[in-house]
């Protein structure tokens, strides 16, 4: 009889294209511990890393001038009070969704293809996050003071203000950055105790044997892990809708032309999605190459990741027509007005580029050629970043630089330190992302033998 399915690897069929014929549990264990205990740096790696720790010494340039001179150093101005600071703050939390759909949602359904890819996500995500969660602290004024969000009890009688978006955003970012931390974590224990085991250097066993907390594969280990893992899933997975929906409020509360639509909540969610899949699929394209991970990532998972992009980018294609629709069906002059300005305006070229990245260049992955294209994947996964951000661009500066009274208008013009910071951010997450591939296992392991033994074939299949 075929043994009952576990609880993390669901019965399933054997497929070719799920996993590479010949894996063992002894040669996935191999491979993947290797690549942390045993691969030296490498040229690529080093250079990759050095590129990110140059960005980052930017970063930290940029920023100390700007707690040092104030906010007057970026392009923002009245009535553009909201610049590059906020745009890179909804775009850093929108690719940190697709984690949580990997990881979770994926979960919950048992979809066995999310396994070799869930924690390039996961890490993915709690990267992402930290670098989000910079940016209202940057655009305080005197981030000195942040602890004021905090609803702790002092002397002052000083309170939060609950109907500040910027209180929401704090809540709902720490939400999400401590459940995904958490559960990324908890995913690793068993790989860490892999990595423990197999570690020749005394210091190495030290390390990883205390971030291993213990971890021996008992029964009782492994009943405690799986229940506190699917609990883990299933409060993740109302985060998906609740932290971007909360980020999208702060736009539709407001009365600015362009923002007060209640279309925002799941318009925010699936672009924010789109976005991550876009983002897990450049991880992953070079870093299956580079490591020669194709045994584990098939083309079937980047195939199944592409579907999910195209389905997400079809939904975001429906909001922004809807959007259109409403602001000319409304009657509302304002909200055609905006419609129009989007399109023939000043800023012309980024609504115009938004559509190109984000709505034409996804269609090709209806053909099943292109999706299993690598490079022609790769294209579109950056044209759909850029496009994600461009249009949380369009979004914010578009939507300020022209409201109610023509008096008040004004343009954004981005300053150096803008692009710094910008930039800056993006190194930090190159050295978060190449700290954890050169020390943590990359995939997982326990998953992945898990798996492996759910496609043995029974003695009645031999």
């Amino acid at each position: 009889m075929r043994p009952r399915p576990d609880r993390l690897g669901p019965e399933i069929s054997a497929k070719p294209s799920v996993m590479a014929p010949g894996l063992t549990y002894a040669s996935v264990s191999d491979q993947l511990s290797s690549l942390v205990l045993e691969r030296p740096a490498s040229r690529g790696w080093m250079i990759g890393f050095g590129i990110g720790l140059v960005l980052v010494m930017v970063l930290l340039y940029a920023v100390t001038y700007l707690f040092t001179t104030g906010v007057g150093i970026w392009g923002i101005a009245m009535p553009v009070a909201w610049g590059f600071a906020i745009t890179n703050f909804v775009w850093w939390i929108g690719i940190g969704h697709a984690g949580t759909l990997i990881s979770a949602i994926l979960l919950l359904m048992r979809l066995h293809w999310r396994t070799s890819i869930a924690r390039f996500a996961e890490a993915m995500t709690v990267f992402a996050v930290a670098n989000a969660a910079l940016f209202p602290l940057l655009h305080l004024g005197r981030p000195w003071r942040f602890y004021y969000i905090l609803p702790y009890p002092n002397v002052m009688g000083l309170w939060p203000q609950f109907r500040s978006p910027l209180v929401w955003d704090f809540f709902a970012v720490m939400t999400y950055f401590t459940v995904s931390l958490i559960f990324w974590y908890t995913g690793m224990v068993p790989d860490l105790a892999t990595v423990r085991d197999r570690a020749k250097g005394r210091f190495s066993r030290i390390v990883y044997g205390f971030l291993a907390s213990g971890w021996r594969g008992s029964t009782i280990h492994w009943r405690r892990y799986e229940t506190v893992y699917w609990l883990l899933a299933l409060l993740a997975t109302p985060l998906v809708v609740s932290v971007h929906s909360i980020v999208s409020l702060d736009f539709a509360v407001a009365i600015v032309p362009g923002w007060h639509t209640t279309i925002f909540p799941p318009y925010f969610v699936a672009g924010a999605i789109f976005s991550g899949l876009a983002m897990v699929l450049v991880l992953t394209i070079p870093l299956r190459k580079y490591y020669g991970l194709d045994n584990l990532i098939t083309k079937m998972h980047l195939d199944n990741m592409a579907k999910l992009m195209l389905v997400t980018g079809l939904i975001v294609t429906y909001a922004y027509a809807q959007d259109a629709f409403m602001g000319w069906y409304s009657g509302n002059p304002f909200e055609r007005y905006e419609n129009l300005n989007r399109a023939f305006g000043p800023y012309a070229a980024v609504y115009w580029a938004t559509l190109v990245c984000n709505v034409l260049s996804p269609l090709p992955l209806w053909f099943k050629r292109v999706r299993q294209n690598i490079p022609a994947l790769m294209v579109i996964s950056i044209l759909v970043l850029v496009g994600m951000w461009l249009e949380r661009f369009m979004i914010i500066v578009v939507s300020l630089h022209r409201d109610y009274l023509p008096s008040a208008w004004g343009m954004f013009s981005p300053t150096i330190w803008d692009w710094a910071v910008l930039w800056g951010v993006i190194g930090l997450f190159i050295v978060y992302f190449f700290l954890f591939i050169r020390y943590l296992p990359m995939i997982s392991m326990a998953e992945t033998r898990r798996l492996i033994h759910d496609l043995q074939p029974t003695g009645e299949e031999r």
